[in-house]
This record gives structure tokens, sequence and C-alpha cells, in this order.
């Protein structure tokens, strides 16, 4: 068996008026014999949670399985083995490093 890391979206819906689109994005382990099986459990993971939201009606979002974005062989677990990474581009630079540092020392405190 293989280890995978799959990237799941949903569309979060709420009952409130939005002005900005919301997705959530899981990044989900899976263990399957190939890659093709582990799209397929992906996306059975991804529908079991829609479904799960769908059928709870005190749930004031609700959460719609859109497709697996992306899904990456682990080639194995060890201390500071990569498991995965994305390029962010932006035109505000120092923005971005300000909202990496404001991340940083918000989990700082929640460590605390």
């Amino acid at each position: 068996m293989n280890w995978y890391l799959s990237k799941i979206v949903f569309k979060i819906t709420s009952t409130k008026e939005a002005t900005l689109a919301q997705f959530d994005e899981q990044l989900t382990l899976i263990e399957a014999e190939n890659s093709e099986e582990a799209l397929l459990k992906s996306r059975i993971y991804g529908l079991r949670e829609e479904a799960k939201t769908l059928a709870d009606a005190t749930l004031l979002c609700k959460w719609e399985f859109v497709n697996v974005a992306e899904l990456t062989k682990i080639s194995g677990f060890h201390d500071g083995a990569e498991i995965y990474s994305q390029v962010h581009e932006t035109t505000e630079g120092n923005q971005y490093i300000d909202y990496v540092h404001h991340k940083a020392a918000a989990l700082q405190l929640k460590l605390a």
C-alpha cells in the first residue's frame, strides 16, 4: 500500500448573504494501492462529507464537494519529510510576508 496526500475542495454555502465565495481546501491522507484508487477514495470522502452537512438541517452552512484538486504520492515518513508544497504568487510580496508573520504569531499564542 502507498500513502497519498489529497487536496479535497468544498464550496461553503451559508444561509447568510455572502459577498465573497468561500472554499475549504482539506489536505487528507489516503492509503491506496495506486493513484487511481487514491483519487477514487478521495472523491468518496468528499461526497461523504458533503452528505453529512446536507443531512444536518441545524447547520448554518453547508459544504458542497467540488472535486479533488491535487493528489501527491508520499514516498516515506521521516522527521523533516516534505509532504506538501505550494508556490504563492502575488504582486504584494510584503503584505504576504506580514500575513505569514501574523499567522505564525497567532499559532504561537494558541500553543502558549
